[in-house]
């Protein structure tokens, strides 16, 4: 494990990314065999999940919206 860069005492400094992390090898990582695979084809799996995740995966905290939806959204109301 790699220890945090920010001030000692601050745990949650990261959980987001711990988050997604977790759910990433949920939900794709430890359903596939990526021993048998090249660096790149596990890389390319990677980048198509952030994909889904950020474009098309629902979200039961965002209205049941994308991130990017959900943040398009917010930026046409914030300007309205």
């Amino acid at each position: 494990a790699i220890q945090s860069m920010s001030s000692v005492g601050r745990c949650y400094d990261n959980a987001r990314m711990e988050s997604f992390f977790a759910t990433l090898k949920k939900e794709k990582l430890y359903r596939i065999d990526t021993m048998k695979m090249t660096q790149e084809m596990v890389k390319t799996i990677i980048f198509r999940y952030i994909q889904y995740y950020n474009h098309r995966r629902i979200y039961s905290t965002n209205d049941g919206l994308p991130p990017l939806s959900k943040r398009a959204l917010y930026h046409c109301t914030v300007a309205a």
